[in-house]
């Protein structure tokens, strides 16, 4: 085998192989083989046919055809290795020249990891927002708390703010009752927003026992974007009683003995919240500064694959929501474009995130230990609800293995970037790693580094 490579962009390579026929000999016998196992030819058991009347039966061309398609991956990764070429991605092959007795020439366009120059990692520095714990926020978290413990009575009064009622409701378009338009003994927070545009408006002042029409426009379904007659009754008006802010209950709802020490639990968890929002934020715009000043290209066949698969599966979870793409371009006020271009700039950001890891892993010699494998895949079976060994089982015959330790690597990588850049916040303050890391759970050491 003969193989030349040459440089068509800093993200792509076209290898020019050329095969002797000779050297098909191991492909064209298990060509004969496989074909051989699957036809039935009077007089002959499978598998024992001879190669001349395999030719004859299912013709010389269709053998020739089937060994070259064996033969050319095998080939590839031989020239691929032999020009130490990284490659990723799918490759483009054109086969360029071959015929029976004659070698087999074709060429392979395949994308490959750029040559990025690092800058110098201590000389970097990011911001992120500072970290500020109000009164006001511990009040709202209170509030919220209070109001699971909140009991509901009925009144005998017009619904107003806050009330839960209880709904029938029916829409039609046009005289024609909507598919999945009508709903009985519905319950409903008022001012929530949770339904159909209008409704809230509506239902404040009414009493129990009361009905009305209303004008509401639907986003979903065969009648998206129309206009539709909705008859809501209200069936019962309740208001929610909450109870008092005091230490009884700091006990009900926490295991707290008083409310001041609820308060500053809460206080705490805060903290924990915006110093993880710190650290994902020193993650994101270490990784921008970084991927700027490297100047990452990005593969377009690597690009390309990644949106066609975000696109696939961001469908698949509208489908399984009963909706449609169109319905989810209409809610968002989008076009088809609009939603290409999105997902080309999260795929082409998420991609530059991962060369960039890969060569800053590269050049820290950074690898991943027995151990280290074993712990991730722990983890990630723990998030799973499956015992470790079904996991990785899983894992073995998806063919995942080698990315659970590429992410791995990466986090690490990731992690050598955060130890040695300078992190302050808004006011000026330099934020050291362990008090970013102080909003990380236990356990939960991982930095998602997908960048989208």
């Amino acid at each position: 085998m003969e193989s030349t490579v040459e440089t068509l962009s800093p993200t792509r390579v076209r290898l020019a192989i050329e095969v002797p026929f000779a050297e098909l000999e191991p492909s064209l016998k298990r060509a004969y083989k496989q074909i051989g196992s699957q036809v039935t030819i009077p007089g002959f058991r499978k598998g024992k046919v001879p190669n001349v009347v395999i030719d004859q039966r299912v013709g010389r061309g269709t053998i020739l055809s089937e060994a070259v398609q064996g033969a050319i991956p095998e080939q590839l990764l031989a020239a691929v290795r032999q020009h130490e070429v990284r490659t990723i991605g799918r490759p483009s092959v054109e086969i360029t020249d071959f015929g029976d007795g004659q070698p087999l020439k074709f060429t392979a366009e395949v994308d490959v990891r750029p040559e990025l120059t690092l800058p110098e990692l201590g000389g970097l520095e990011v911001t992120v927002e500072t970290v500020a714990v109000t009164d006001e926020a511990i009040d709202e978290q209170v509030e919220a708390l209070r109001g699971r413990f909140g009991t509901l009575s009925g009144v005998e009064r017009p619904a107003r703010q806050g009330d839960f009622v209880q709904l029938d409701l029916a829409a039609t378009v046009d005289g024609v009752e909507v598919p999945g338009g009508t709903a009985t003994n519905l319950s409903h927070e008022v001012g929530s927003n949770q339904l159909l545009p209008g409704l809230d408006e509506t239902v404040e002042g009414m009493s129990a026992g009361e009905s009305t029409t209303f004008t509401s426009t639907l986003v979903a379904g065969e009648f998206s974007d129309r206009e539709a007659e909705v008859t809501v009754t209200v069936r019962t008006v309740k208001e929610r009683e909450l109870p008092p802010l005091d230490d009884d209950f700091a006990q009900l709802a926490s295991e707290f003995d008083t409310l001041e020490e609820l308060r500053s639990d809460i206080a705490t968890r805060l903290a924990r919240v915006h110093r993880r929002q710190q650290l994902v934020q020193a993650r994101d715009r270490a990784l921008d500064a970084l991927a700027e000043a490297a100047d990452v290209p990005v593969p377009e066949g690597v690009l390309s694959d990644e949106v066609e698969s975000r696109r696939k599966s961001l469908v698949d979870r509208i489908e399984s929501a009963g909706l449609t793409l169109a319905d989810f371009l209409a809610a968002d006020e989008k076009t088809e474009e609009d939603l290409t271009n999105d997902l080309t700039g999260a795929a082409s950001k998420a991609i530059r995130s991962q060369l960039l890891l890969d060569a800053i892993a590269d050049a820290e010699e950074i690898g991943v230990s027995d151990d280290e494998f074993t712990a991730e895949v722990v983890h990630r079976a723990q998030h799973a609800g499956i015992p470790p060994q079904q996991y990785y089982d899983q894992l073995v015959q998806a063919g995942l293995t080698t990315s659970i330790a590429v992410e791995v690597r990466r986090n690490k990588a990731l992690l050598a970037v955060l130890e040695r850049i300078t992190v302050k916040d808004e006011g000026g303050a330099v934020l050291t790693l362990e008090e970013l890391r102080g909003g990380v759970e236990a356990g939960e050491d991982h930095f998602g580094h997908n960048h989208d």
